[in-house]
């Protein structure tokens, strides 16, 4: 008897505990949306786009496995490397300006002012912007006849002939990537605010009283401490960057002479020019390839600690 009333409470509590544990399916529950999100519009996506790279797929027209044949023509396409080229020097450029300008922000809209909220709205609504529209607003602005920039600098006596940078490769380029840094440079802003301000006061203070100066403390303080959100900032600008086509598409149309096409531009050509859309598939999964590598490397740097090296 004794032993049995010393067993039943402990029967009794553990009943107790596994009833208030949330039971195995619940969690499921919770998570499935999210399943079927990545299901429907990324695994299947990516099985299909995987399957097309193997067949000869016209637009219209009989579907014929082709084996590793739009691979190997892939391999000697020249006007793919080259676009990939572009797109690698187009994706170091605008990286390095973006965070060159949105650093500057986070820490100027980061000081203790009354407009500091104002300032931050107004650096961010850039981003709320669509690509495509941005692009559109900015050949408005650049058209050399009715353009804002052309009759400005005709009023204020800069020039006397409408200035035409599309019609060069780097003017061209830099038209681009200005404009690529006024539509995100806010939301890069965002990101290394919000390593900014996970800094403790207590730490900038102390180097402070120290006698550190404003560089020594953002050398030696700052910028360590926002390595994760510097680190995140330029994954997802990089990526953004190699799959970059709007700006290219709408305001350069590739010109001039083919200088501009970026890499999902030549896919875009070879899928709904050439209606060639198995052999696009394949230049689909080369730049996929091309971009797990490239973050499967930032990622790593961002997993290592400061102490690390």
């Amino acid at each position: 008897m004794t032993a049995e009333r010393s067993i039943r409470p402990e029967r009794v509590a553990r009943g107790a505990d596994t009833q208030g544990e949330p039971q195995g399916w619940l969690g499921l529950a919770f998570i499935l949306p999210s399943l079927l999100f990545i299901l429907l519009l990324f695994l299947i996506p990516l099985a299909m786009t995987v399957w097309m790279s193997f067949h000869h797929w016209p637009l219209l027209g009989r579907i014929r496995f082709a084996g590793l044949a739009n691979y190997a023509e892939l391999i000697e396409d020249v006007q793919f490397w080259r676009a990939l080229g572009f797109t690698a020097l187009y994706t170091v450029l605008v990286t390095a300006a973006i965070m060159a300008v949105a650093l500057p922000l986070a820490l100027l809209v980061d000081r203790p002012l009354r407009a500091a909220g104002f300032f931050r709205t107004i650096y961010f609504m850039p981003v709320v912007i669509g690509f495509g529209a941005a692009s559109t607003l900015w050949m408005w602005l650049l058209n050399p006849d009715s353009g804002v920039f052309a009759q400005l600098l005709r009023g204020i006596g800069l020039i006397d002939s409408a200035p035409r940078p599309l019609e060069s490769f780097w003017p061209a380029l830099g038209v681009i990537i200005l404009m690529v840094v006024w539509k995100t440079a806010g939301f890069t802003m965002v990101i290394l605010l919000t390593g900014l301000q996970s800094i403790p006061d207590d730490l900038t203070e102390a180097a402070r009283i120290d006698g550190a100066g404003p560089w020594a403390r953002f050398r030696r303080i700052t910028l360590p401490l926002m390595r994760n959100s510097i680190l995140l900032a330029l994954v997802l600008n990089v990526t953004s960057s190699m799959l970059a086509f709007d700006q290219f598409f709408i305001i350069t149309q590739g010109g001039p002479s083919n200088s501009t096409i970026s890499a999902v531009f030549s896919i875009y050509l070879a899928s709904f020019s050439s209606y060639r859309l198995g052999y696009g598939a394949a230049m689909s999964f080369a730049l996929l390839v091309v971009l797990v590598a490239i973050s499967s490397i930032q990622l790593t740097f961002m997993r290592r600690r400061p102490e690390d090296g």
